[in-house]
C-alpha cells in the first residue's frame, strides 16, 4: 500500500483484528512473536463477557471507543439481540442504523479522545507490532486503521478499498452469525439476510459517512488531525518516519 513521499507501510507492524478471546496454543505463540502492545476498543461489560487472553511479554491497553451503548453495536449480548429483534428485520434501517454508527464516530467527543489516545500510544517506541481490536474488527477497529492510513499518507481510495476489504476476512463469520441469529430468532420472526449482512459487515456507505461527517465537523481530514486528535506536523512525520519504509 503507497503511503507520503512514495512510501509504503512497514509490513507485520500494525495490525488489526477481531477479539482474543479464543486463541488456540498455536496462535499464542505466533502472537507473542508478532505483538508488542494490545489495544482493545470495546465497552467493558464486551470485556468482562470476552476477555482477551492475557498472555507474557505484551502489554494490554483498555481504550473504549464508545460511551455509551446506544451509539452502536458494541457485542454486548443484551444490546445485540435488541437490535436484532428492531433491525433483523429491516434492511433498509439495518443500513441506516450502521451508518448513523458511523456518523457518531465522527462526531462524538469522547471518540475523538479515545482515539487521540490511541495515535499517542503507536508514537511510542517499540520493536514489535502495535495490534488494536474491538469484536469483529470491523468498526471501531476499522475507523482506527482508516485514521492511521490517512495519517501515513495512504490515498483515500485504498483506505476505503482496505476497510472493505474486511468482508472478504469476516465472510465465513458472517455467513456463520447470519445463519445463527435466523436460527435463534425462530420461524416466528424471520430475520432478512440483507438486514443482517447490513450489521454485520462493510459498506462503502458507512465509511463515506464518516469522512462526510469528519468533513462537515472539522473542515477536512487535516484539520480533524490537528483539532480532533491533536496532532502537530511533528506528531505526523514522526508517525511516518516511525511506520513507513
Amino acid at each position: 500500500m503507497t503511503a507520503a513521499d512514495g512510501g509504503r507501510i512497514d509490513s507485520g507492524r500494525l495490525v488489526r483484528c477481531g477479539n482474543l478471546s479464543e486463541l488456540s496454543e498455536q496462535d499464542r505463540i505466533a502472537f507473542v512473536s508478532l505483538a508488542e502492545d494490545v489495544v482493545d476498543f470495546r465497552t467493558d461489560g464486551e470485556r468482562s463477557e470476552k476477555p482477551d487472553i492475557e498472555l507474557p511479554g505484551i502489554r494490554y491497553h483498555n481504550i473504549p471507543v464508545l460511551d455509551s451503548l446506544t451509539a452502536g453495536i458494541t457485542r454486548e449480548k443484551a444490546a445485540d439481540q435488541d437490535i436484532f429483534a428492531r433491525l433483523g428485520t429491516e434492511p433498509v434501517k439495518a443500513r441506516q442504523y450502521m451508518c448513523d454508527m458511523y456518523h457518531a464516530f465522527a462526531e462524538s467527543d469522547f471518540a475523538a479522545a479515545q482515539y487521540a489516545r490511541f495515535i499517542r500510544l503507536m508514537m511510542e517506541p517499540r520493536e514489535k507490532a502495535v495490534v488494536w481490536h474491538c469484536t469483529a474488527g470491523k468498526d471501531r477497529a476499522g475507523i482506527g486503521a482508516a485514521i492511521i492510513e490517512e495519517i501515513l499518507g495512504v490515498a483515500r481510495d485504498d483506505v476505503i478499498d482496505d476497510y472493505l476489504a474486511t468482508n472478504e476476512y469476516l465472510k465465513e463469520d458472517i455467513a456463520f452469525l447470519t445463519e445463527f441469529v435466523k436460527a435463534q430468532a425462530g420461524e416466528g420472526c424471520p430475520m432478512k439476510d440483507e438486514a443482517l449482512r447490513y450489521l454485520f459487515g462493510a459498506d462503502r456507505d458507512y465509511i463515506e459517512e464518516y469522512y462526510h461527517t469528519i468533513d462537515s465537523k472539522y473542515g477536512s481530514f487535516s484539520c480533524f488531525l490537528r483539532d480532533g486528535l491533536k496532532l502537530t506536523g511533528n506528531d505526523i512525520h514522526d508517525l511516518q518516519s516511525r511506520y513507513l519504509v
